[in-house]
């Protein structure tokens, strides 16, 4: 299994930038995908942003041009760099990691316990 811990989160104004880390341990060997994902006050959780172990990345449209996903495999650390913060962007935001368990020819997913993102004046 894996657990993930999220940091970074708090209060910002509009315009404003905060970076998130997501730190994986235990089965970090089977984390193929790791994401980013937020769910707002009376709605569902949305896919914010994704990367690959290689490096490869996904974004919702939503925050194209403004935050950046990436990985230090090393660490087994998963970051989101938020800029031009909107109120829309308020949400708890969870780290997801996408586990390939081979020998059962499935996948699961991992979520941390979330870190609230607030965007104020």
């Amino acid at each position: 299994q894996v657990q993930l811990v999220e940091s970074g989160g708090g209060l910002v104004q509009p315009g404003g930038s905060l970076r998130l880390s997501c730190a994986a341990s235990g089965s970090v060997r089977d984390i193929n995908i790791m994401g980013w994902y937020r769910q707002a006050p009376g709605k569902q959780r949305e896919l914010v942003a994704t990367v690959t172990r290689r490096g490869s990345t996904n974004y919702a449209d939503s925050v194209k041009g403004r935050f950046t996903i990436s990985r230090d495999n090393a660490k087994n650390t998963v970051y989101l760099q938020m800029n031009s913060l909107k109120p829309g962007d308020t949400a708890v935001y969870y780290c997801n990691a996408d586990l390939y368990l081979a020998a059962m020819g499935t996948n699961i997913h991992y979520w941390g316990q979330g870190t609230q993102v607030t965007v104020s004046s």
